[in-house]
């Protein structure tokens, strides 16, 4: 079978001037020139947020975790806040990578390599935290359950332990999604190389892939599979961070509206995270014809939709509140707009429901400016998000008199911008190592009357690891021809 159904009618999405040979050249040209002045810039400021990461995680291995704003009842602090807001962030590649592909929703293969990759970055960063946290981070591998002499044994009822089996299996499952798509782009990279080292190199990351009919038949089937595998885990992970704190009884915590709250929220700043990076990607590399301001504003839309659904989450939350009778619950959710952190939680509301909005407008929709400004301050609101959930409810429980105000210091805030700075530049690595486009999955939605409108999404580009142009590999005006089942 296909990648994808056949469609009615050519993809509009890409602009009809973009010629089927010019593809490869324009996606692999930026591993082949040296960086531009714009890349280098941005690297060398992700960098320096990064070490702002660094100092402090090294200053922790040495003197512990005193420097920084964690107390009682607050015994967490920033690092869960990054931790979910990081996991939260690598929702919406799995979503365009395998959702979007399971619904035929074609507007993907244009942003689909990008959104795998921040996925990649943003679990990675995330799984920082966790691994800090604990203290004594060169035991971190104790929550790893296995034999060992000294007879420890983790705790299967924990929902932290649940953390670690969800993020990892998120993690390698989307890795390898991530990797089986860009096997057809390494061997066209193989075929293009002139250096020998590189020739061998790409050589060894496609695993010796010819494009032939039973490859691609092979490659799609596995591709299915693992959409279907992904699929599930964009409601499951994040459902399960959670349960880190649904499973409690601390007030403001103890609901089971946290799953699905968490996971649109999930998708919510993964999607605004995503376009963020496909503004900045498609300026410093000149990708204007491929990601175009329809796929952006198609995110847009989402984005839209999520941020209503987000407002309806946050209503709910108060109307449980009263409803359930509960004082310690109502004392609580009354607390965060007028409390000592009233000022984080209108933050929040403002920059999740309110400022959204604006993407009722088409004109704010389709403005480079306007996208790239609301999706940094959706980011923005969905932090502060997390912080209200985690830090608002610690902060009073039960017990008047072990109530305590947590506020973060300068080695929080590091931490956290630098979060940022690692992010970044794996990011701006991957754009400048790896092929960020799928070549193969983007020449079949090219609007060229050569190929004709019977080239649906499902036929990839066969020929395009041994000639640029139809007419150089032998094929017709309809495309190569579908693979047989079982071939």
């Amino acid at each position: 079978m296909s990648l994808a159904l056949e469609p009615k009618e050519q993809s509009p999405l890409l602009s009809p001037s973009i010629k089927m040979e010019q593809v490869t050249g324009d996606v692999l040209q930026p591993m082949g020139r040296f960086p531009s002045l714009p890349w280098h810039l941005a690297f060398g400021a992700a960098q320096l947020l990064t070490v702002l990461l660094i100092v402090p995680i090294v200053y922790q291995v040495f003197y512990g975790l005193g420097r920084f704003g964690i107390n009682q009842p607050v015994g967490w602090g920033i690092y869960i806040v990054n931790f979910v807001f990081w996991i939260g962030i690598g929702h919406a590649g799995t979503l365009i990578s395998a959702v979007l592909f399971l619904f035929r929703q074609s507007w993907r293969t244009s942003i689909n390599r990008s959104a795998e990759a921040m996925t990649i970055f943003a679990v990675m960063t995330a799984g920082v935290f966790p691994l800090v946290h604990v203290g004594r981070t060169w035991v971190a591998y104790w929550l790893i359950p296995y034999p060992a002499e000294r007879e420890l044994w983790v705790n299967f009822r924990s929902p932290l332990l649940w953390d670690v089996f969800a993020v990892t299996t998120y993690f390698t499952i989307s890795l390898l999604f991530w990797y089986q798509g860009l096997i057809p782009d390494w061997a066209t990279a193989r075929d293009r190389a002139k250096n020998k080292f590189f020739k061998k190199m790409y050589s060894i990351l496609s695993f010796g892939w010819t494009g032939s009919a039973r490859d691609w038949n092979h490659y799609e089937r596995c591709y299915r599979q693992f959409a279907f595998l992904a699929a599930p885990l964009v409601l499951s992970v994040h459902s399960i961070v959670s349960f880190d704190f649904a499973v409690s009884l601390i007030p403001g915590w103890h609901t089971t509206i946290f799953p699905p709250y968490f996971v649109v929220g999930a998708i919510f700043s993964g999607f605004a995270m995503v376009v963020t990076l496909m503004v900045i990607m498609r300026s410093l590399f000149n990708m204007e014809h491929y990601v175009t301001m329809r796929h952006l504003e198609l995110m847009n839309k989402v984005i839209l939709a999520t941020s209503i659904i987000m407002a309806y989450s946050y209503l709910a939350e108060f109307y449980i509140a009263w409803y359930s009778g509960h004082e310690y619950e109502q004392f609580q959710f009354l607390s965060r707009p007028f409390g000592i952190y009233a000022i984080p939680f209108w933050i929040m509301v403002i920059c999740n429901v309110f400022v959204p909005q604006l993407f009722w407008s088409k004109r704010v929709r389709t403005s480079l400016v306007g996208m790239f400004v609301i999706s940094i301050l959706v980011n923005v609101g969905m932090w502060f998000e997390r912080f209200n959930i985690f830090i608002i409810s610690l902060h009073n429980d039960f017990l008047p008199a072990s109530w305590g105000a947590y506020w973060p210091t300068a080695w929080d805030i590091a931490v956290t911008v630098g979060s940022f700075g690692l992010f970044f530049t794996l990011f701006l690595i991957f754009c400048r190592v790896f092929p960020v486009l799928a070549i193969a999955e983007l020449k079949t939605t090219l609007p060229s009357p050569s190929r004709g409108s019977r080239l649906g999404v499902g036929h990839h580009a066969h020929h395009d690891h041994y000639a640029d142009t139809d007419e150089e590999a032998g094929l017709g005006p309809d495309g190569p021809p579908r693979p047989a089942e079982g071939s």
